[in-house]
């Protein structure tokens, strides 16, 4: 009755209470006696704060504390991802220098979400105002105001990975395409918006938090309050979208477990709406000066990209690990004989950059896939062909490449052979300009080797645990620390599950998403690993389950282990279905002890923490159909193909959603969301998403390679379809626009950005 869940179409289990209003969000958490916060946030983008006087706000009807940076100097955040001689560690939830608009600088609590929004605004800041430095180029110019002094510039990180003669390989080469490329800074935007409720009481603080990393949060909470972690327990169910953002703790979550430890009772936040551009960290914000050398056949000789990111005012949690991790995926699926990468962060007054799906693989694959089609313009030659005649073939894997990625399986022409045979041009006659484009990636997935970690200054573990219960009445129960943010993980986990233990989907229970109930994770569900690294762990110790169960049952039938198998809620021998015992038997006897082979324990509990062995590469083909009015610039996107290959896919229309919604957020990217700063340092809050009327029909096709490295031969999902869609896009508008195809280098393109350059 279990078998046969793996690769099938199961309903998301999910969406009975997503759909009906029966989420277990954060704002339907609402403990006895309930106060609520809100953040004052700066004004200016640098400056100095030399006072923040409450008296007004305090005096407030219904005011309950107000808390300024004075009274929390030392409540410090950690930066988790390090790089070489990274100048700062840490940095603190309330700072009385100011490096962004949007900072936080007063927490007011009170009885009403109204009165402490009323009692933020009789917080009186005296400012000193600094110029402010915005964009990296302004930063990194000869006198250009410091935000930290004693760093002695602008520069927060400056190191290369690669091959040292990379520079000697493309002055020797016959073609050479030299290109500057820049992504917008750009916001995850997630239906549920950050929000906290946290109650401290008899010495323990629980905190209910939308995130998709709660033992994370729990690590980073109990490190900033001074408390031990077994009095800190974090929650975090259903939560509604993260897309990144809500990968860490924030400096506003942070203070708001610190106003319910200074009350002794509970205190709720939730971001608004206007916070969201100034507060929850935004991406990407990358410049990329890139040069493509061939030689006379077309062959790739050498890569070399110095990627410039703008990491905001200081490192956050992920600090610049994003820029890192462009330039190991740079090279994508191709042959280079030299490659190289330099990588420079800069600091900037604004917002702090952070994650976001994709995590510097979008901007990468944008530079590399607009070179190789500049390149076919130039030379004459068809643009899949020099692909194809570059590519690593499946043979050649596992392959090394020259920036030290070790990819483990694929065939990357196939994907893009297929995808070439699904192209269907449209044909219209409205005056509009048309063209198709293509982009291939290779994916790092499976975010956990806990060494390679560490030696990247990662501080965290990357391990998943597993706990898989067999009950008496031989139902299941998945105890997991990776979360629920969307995927559909709940649904996965318990596929899996079903289908290694004989029993029914119904059967399975999966508990996710509270520190006191699930197993540790250090990372959680980010970076496409919740079923790579949490299902690895899931399969093994499902395999270890069975096995006892079946040694249990060979006890009780006297039969052989190898002579049985587990066939609808059975244990049977081969061939023989009057000799079998029931699982809900065989489970009753395991929990009281009964008749057990000797050496096995009472029981059927299994628990296995997996550290992958190395990363997981999955990959993907994508191309855009697009139509350009060149009266006035607008771009429409009229077809999208995708082929992709995830390994072994535990359910197609889960992972088929995951590529559409990343597609969708994809084309955002590369046509209409993009966050401006003015001279002085203010984002331009209109930010625009796109809408259905922007988003085509996708069309999907999968290809399966299983990943050597995986136990179950799965490779991540959940951030391959938001990786191609710029790059596909802004070649499809070069390949509609040939006579300024040179210059289209730039994302989003805006209707206004495609009509100047024409």
């Amino acid at each position: 009755m279990g078998d046969g869940y793996v690769g099938a179409r199961t309903p998301r289990r999910e969406d009975a209470r997503l759909l009906t209003g029966k989420a277990r969000y954060v704002g339907s958490v609402r403990p006895p006696g309930t106060v609520h916060a809100h953040v004052v946030r700066s004004p200016i983008a640098h400056g100095r704060l030399l006072g923040c006087d409450a008296k007004a706000a305090r005096a407030l009807d219904g005011v309950l504390d107000v808390i300024t940076p004075a009274d929390a100097p030392d409540l410090c955040l950690p930066c988790v991802h390090q790089m070489p001689e990274q100048p700062m560690l840490s940095y603190r939830a309330l700072d009385d220098t100011i490096r962004y608009a949007g900072q936080p600088l007063a927490v007011v609590v009170a009885r009403t979400p109204e009165a402490a929004r009323d009692a933020a605004d009789l917080v009186d800041l005296d400012l000193a105002e600094l110029p402010p430095v915005i964009g990296t180029e302004q930063a990194l110019r000869d006198g250009a105001p410091l935000l930290h002094p004693e760093w002695g510039g602008n520069v927060f990180t400056d190191f290369t990975m690669g091959d040292a003669d990379c520079e000697a390989a493309i002055e020797g080469a016959e073609h050479v395409v030299e290109m500057t490329f820049r992504m917008a800074r750009i916001s995850p935007h997630p239906i549920e918006p950050r929000g906290v409720v946290a109650s401290y009481a008899d010495d323990e603080l629980t905190v209910h938090i939308s995130s998709q990393a709660p033992h994370h949060v729990r690590e980073h909470l109990a490190g900033a309050l001074g408390l031990s972690l077994d009095r800190v327990r974090v929650v975090s169910r259903d939560t509604g979208g993260g897309f990144g953002g809500k990968e860490h703790l924030y400096p506003d979550e942070a203070l708001i477990c610190l106003a319910s430890m200074r009350l002794g009772r509970p205190v709720a936040w939730s971001e608004s709406p206007g916070d969201r551009v100034l507060a929850t960290l935004p991406a990407r914000a990358a410049e990329h000066r890139a040069r493509l050398a061939l030689d006379g056949d077309g062959r790739f000789v050498a890569l070399h990209v110095e990627v410039v990111a703008d990491i905001g005012a200081h490192p956050s949690n992920v600090g610049a690990s994003t820029a890192a991790v462009t330039a190991t995926l740079l090279p994508g699926p191709y042959h280079f004989d030299r490659a190289a990468v330099r990588v420079v962060g800069v600091v900037t007054n604004t917002t702090p950059t952070g994650s976001y799906r994709g995590f510097g693989q979008p901007e990468g694959t944008l530079t590399r896939e607009r070179l190789i089609d500049e390149a076919a313009r130039r030379l004459g030659v068809d643009r899949i062909e020099l692909r194809l005649r570059n590519m690593i073939k499946p043979e050649e894997l596992p392959y090394t490449t020259r920036v030290y990625q070790s990819y483990d399986s694929g065939d990357y022409p196939l994907a893009l052979r297929t995808l070439r045979e699904m192209v269907r041009p449209v044909e219209k006659d409205d005056g509009r300009r048309r063209g198709i484009g293509y982009a291939c990636h290779v994916e790092t997935t499976g975010l956990g080797p806990s060494m390679e970690m560490k030696a990247s200054g990662i501080q965290a573990g990357g391990f998943e645990t597993a706990v898989l219960r067999m009950e008496q009445d031989a139902s299941v129960v998945v105890s997991a620390g990776v979360v629920s943010i969307g995927q559909g993980i709940e649904t996965t986990l318990a596929q899996l599950a079903a289908d290694r233990m004989g029993v029914p989907i119904e059967r399975v229970r999966v508990v996710l998403g509270d520190t006191a109930r699930t197993p540790y994770s250090g990372l959680g569900s980010i970076a496409s690993r919740s079923l790579t690294v949490g299902g690895g762990a899931l399969t093994q110790a499902a395999a270890r389950l069975r096995d006892k169960l079946l040694a249990i049952a060979a006890h009780r039938l006297e039969a052989a282990q190898d002579d049985l198998e587990l066939v609808d809620g059975h244990v049977r021998v081969k061939g023989d279905p009057h000799a079998s015992v029931t699982l809900r038997e065989l489970a009753t006897a395991a929990w009281r002890g009964w008749d057990l082979p000797e050496g096995v324990e009472p029981g059927l509990e299994e628990r296995v923490s997996y550290d992958p062995p190395g990363y997981t590469f999955a990959y993907g083909a994508h191309a855009a159909a697009v139509a350009v009015d060149p009266e006035t610039g607008a771009v429409e996107v009229e077809g999208y193909w995708v082929v992709n290959d995830s390994g072994v896919v535990v359910n197609p229309a889960v992972v088929e959603g995951q590529l559409r919604g990343g597609v969708a957020q994809g084309i955002g990217m590369a046509l209409t969301e993009e966050i401006v700063y003015t001279d002085e340092g203010q984002p331009i809050t209109d930010y625009l998403l796109p809408t259905t009327r922007e988003v085509p029909d996708i069309e999907v096709a999968m290809l399966r390679t299983p990943s050597p490295r995986t136990p179950g031969g799965m490779k991540g999902a959940g951030e391959g379809g938001t990786i191609g869609p710029p790059a596909a896009i802004a070649n499809a508008v070069a390949a509609a626009l040939p006579e300024i195809a040179e210059k289209i280098t730039d994302v989003p393109l805006t209707p206004a950005s495609v009509w100047s350059l024409l």
